[in-house]
Order: structure tokens, then sequence, then C-alpha cells
């Protein structure tokens, strides 16, 4: 397909690469033939979870990458390297421009790709990886290894846009470490958010029945919608992949091996116009995800079908069961004395907080 103003769409990682390995390289190893560095495509975009489409192209997508150097090298060369990719970047790759002017919108920082005849404002952009892990994860450096308490406070999302993506080429080899080291949660940690995301549908399980018993079936239905979601979440953790945030939500979930079975339950649940058959298909997915957790062996199995809540009339799972069996399974001294809410996302989804991590982690510190 082609987009209008561009060339023939192609996965944003592939154009970057592309535009890596055509113009970039020679460039540098012309320019700055001794330079260390990492060349990537990761960060923030839809293109680093390969969730990218044509409509992607509107805004802050491209031929477009980062490098990483050292601190120093990042404050001799750094100023030189994008003054002389300025000056001798194609003006377009495989169709598309390299330049790109800033959103006509004072409220949109977006970078938009724009054909020019002078000097490219590229979007290829230099960084020395400590001070870009900092900022992106509140990591101290890429060398640390992250504690209980930085593993709380990183987002899933922020998680995600670190280890996706691709790295073109890595003469530090600090970059392909660092990505390794943050693949996913330690055991201990792990089995920690699985015991939180369990013990989060056990809160509201029993609200879908009691809101509707009262007249409030819209109020149902939200409910309803909220522990479609955390089972969602819930699955991902599971199946060991980082939950992107809200807009790619279920195109990540649709990729696990468990949605096929999954889809139907969670689509009916929320469908449904009454509270019987909304109940009947979330106990469905109760069960189901219920079967996934005990196969995953990481604990003792427990009962997975669905039963009343106390003396109500409603139908629920009781998901602090499989809560307390993970929680068993927790050995490390620190995740013990925690509360059960888990990582930051799984208490908090405000965008603007999510991306602040020095305001993360003191709040993560307030909520232990």
């Amino acid at each position: 397909m082609t987009v209008s103003g561009g060339g023939r769409f192609m996965p944003g990682v592939e154009l970057s690469r592309v535009l890596y390995d055509e113009a970039v390289r020679p460039v540098l190893r012309d320019a700055f033939p001794r330079l260390r560095y990492a060349a990537a495509r990761v960060g923030s975009g839809s293109e680093v979870l390969g969730l990218d489409t044509p409509r992607s192209a509107d805004h802050e997508w491209g031929p477009r990458l980062q490098l990483f150097l050292t601190a120093e090298d990042r404050a001799r060369y750094g100023a030189d390297i994008r003054r002389v990719l300025a000056e001798r970047l194609p003006k377009r790759v495989r169709g598309w421009p390299t330049h790109f002017r800033d959103s006509d919108d004072p409220l949109d920082s977006s970078g938009l790709m724009t054909p020019t005849e002078g000097p490219v404002d590229h979007r290829v952009d230099v960084h020395d990886l400590d001070t870009w892990l900092s900022r992106r994860l509140g990591l101290s450096s890429a060398d640390a290894e992250p504690g209980v308490r930085e593993w709380l406070a990183m987002p899933q999302q922020r998680l995600a846009e670190t280890t996706g993506g691709a790295v073109f080429h890595d003469g530090l080899g600090a970059l392909t470490a660092v990505r390794r080291r943050l693949e996913w949660y330690p055991d201990q940690v792990w089995r920690h958010l699985l015991a939180c995301q369990w013990q989060r549908l056990s809160q509201e399980e029993a609200f879908v029945g009691r809101c509707a018993e009262v007249g409030d079936d819209l109020g149902s239905a939200v409910v309803a919608a909220r522990l479609v979601r955390d089972l969602m979440r819930l699955c991902l953790l599971l199946e060991r992949r980082y939950a992107p945030y809200s807009k790619w939500l279920g195109s990540a979930f649709g990729r696990l091996p468990a949605a096929a079975s999954l889809t139907p339950s969670l689509r009916g649940a929320l469908a449904a116009t009454d509270h019987p058959t909304r109940e009947a298909h979330l106990c469905d997915a109760y069960e189901t995800v219920a079967a996934l957790q005990n196969a995953s062996g990481l604990a003792a199995p427990v009962d997975p079908r669905r039963r009343p809540y106390h003396s109500r009339p409603f139908l629920v799972l009781r998901a602090d069961r499989f809560a307390q069996a993970l929680a068993r399974t927790v050995t490390d001294p620190t995740l013990r004395t925690l509360p059960p809410v888990g990582a930051v996302d799984q208490w908090a989804d405000n965008t603007d907080l999510l991306c602040r991590p020095r305001i993360l982690r003191a709040a993560t510190d307030a909520v232990e």
C-alpha cells in the first residue's frame, strides 16, 4: 500500500533498518571512523511493538532511529553528528522523507515527515544510554541490576518499548546487555505480580451481580469491562509478555495462544445486556484462565470451577484463592512484606503519571 506523501508502506522498524544500513552507517563510517556506538529503533512508537499500520505514517513515524554513545562521546560528538547527518542524509529513504517538521498544532509535539530541499531536520537522535534509561525507566545506569522496587516502579509499556524494536548495531554491547536483562521479570517478581493480578480480580468479580441486583445494569457492565481488561493483562503476564497501554492491549492479547478460546467469552461479557448472560460469559473466561494458571505449574493447583459468592446469588471464581496459592510460592523477603498491589501499572493507569520515573519511584515507595 502506498501512503499519500510517502512511499510504499513497510513496517517502521524495517524502514529504520534501511535508514541505518543505507544512509546513517556510511556517513558515520566516513565522518567518525573511530566512533563506537549502538544504533537501534527502540522507545515510543507503534512500530517498536510491531503494531504499526499505514495509519501510523500520519505522525511521529518514518525513517528514524536512535544512536547511543558513551556519555563522553555524546558530549564531544553529539552536535557534530547531528549536523553532519543533516547535511548528508538523503532526502528520502524508500520514498519516505527523512526531514521532519513539527505539527501545526501547538499542543502536539509530533513530528511529521515533510519533503525538503535544504538540510534535513532528521530523527536520528543521539543519546548516552545511561541518561536515556534514567529518563525512561528510572534506572541509575545500564550496568545496574534492578532491585525489587525498581522493577515494581517500571510500567510494562516502558519495558516493552525498551526491549522491543530492533538493534541494528551495538559496538558498545551495553544496549544489547540491558535489553536482555530487562526482557522479563525475575521469577520471584513475576510470581508476586501474578498473585496481585488475581487479587485485583477478586476485589470486583462479585460487583457485576451486586450492581445488577440494585438495578444498575450500566454499572454492572462497567465492572465487567474492567474485569475483562484485567483478565487480558493476566493472560499476558502468564505468557511472559509485557502489556502495552490501552490502545494496543487488545492487539497484544490477540497474539496470545489463549486468545482464540478466550475471545468469545470476553466479547460475550462485553456485549451482554443482562446480568445472567454477562456473568455466564465472565465465569467461562475465569475458568479458562484459571486452567492456564494451574497448567503453568507455578503454584499448587486450585479448583478452577465457578462457585457462589458466599451466601449471595452471584457466581464468581473467588480469584483470591489463586492469589493466595501464588503468594505462598514467593520466598523473597522484600516481596513477602509488600501489600498485594503489585507494580505501578497494576494500581495506576494515568499516562502522565506513568511516563515520569521519579514520581513513579516515589509513589511506589509510598504505596509499599
